[in-house]
């Protein structure tokens, strides 16, 4: 369970998070709002990549402010660039950095790095290059990376922004796989029209929070 209570965050005097409260339960939810309306930020908060100015952030009973270490291991974050979190040469060396801090071998890491390559379809390019995957298969190689570490929480925040359609529905079909918790946040609407709940944000403010038709539908009335 993720609990978000009065939280409240500005960068400078620029307030972008205004007393949001939010229980987060559901097995699938997204966020979407104009660029500015505070979602980015309210989904950095739950890996506790920032750091609400009033307010908490507690993540299956952690203090996301207080035990950040603690949160990272239970929340895994996928940024909407891939290429800000692929850092190794190969695409196996990549998702075996991800295992360097756990207690494993070297042979337990690289079967375990190979197991999930084949579950998101990277199998035949382990030993490829990473910087010369397509923009598809860098964001499933970010996504594998920070899977492997088994996270019971997945928060992605904007993952089809760099993708065509055909990547952006792969990487639907992926997410619909998933038995973690899914949080994305995303323009893109369809993306998640399917999911278990939307939340609506608007300078800073939570304001639509219900089934993906009803609050897609006011987000449209919204923006219109």
């Amino acid at each position: 369970m993720i609990e978000i209570a009065d939280v409240t965050h500005a960068y400078d005097d620029r307030v972008v998070l205004r007393d949001v409260s939010l229980t987060l339960g559901e097995q699938r939810i997204g966020m979407v709002g104009a660029n500015g309306s505070g979602k980015s930020t309210l989904a950095r908060m739950i890996n506790a990549l920032v750091t609400p100015d009033t307010g908490t952030v507690t993540v299956n009973g952690i203090d996301a402010a207080k035990h950040k270490r603690r949160v990272r291991r239970e929340v895994g974050f996928i940024f909407s660039d891939p290429d800000r979190q692929i850092i190794m040469p190969t695409v196996i060396e990549d998702i075996e950095l991800s295992l360097r801090r756990t207690e494993l071998t070297k042979a337990e890491r690289t079967q375990r790095a190979r197991a999930v390559l084949d579950r998101f379809g990277l199998a035949d390019h382990a030993d490829h290059p990473a910087a010369r995957l397509s923009g598809g298969q860098k964001q499933l190689l970010a996504l594998a990376s920070i899977f492997v570490t088994e996270p019971r929480i997945i928060v992605a925040d904007e993952p089809t922004t760099l993708l065509d359609l055909r990547n952006s529905r792969m990487l639907r079909e992926v997410f619909t796989t998933l038995d973690e918790r899914l949080i994305v946040v995303t323009h893109d609407l369809d993306l998640v029209d399917d999911f278990d709940r939307v939340i609506v944000l608007d300078d800073g403010r939570v304001v639509a929070d219900d089934v993906p038709a009803a609050a897609i539908a006011a987000y449209r009335r919204m923006m219109s």
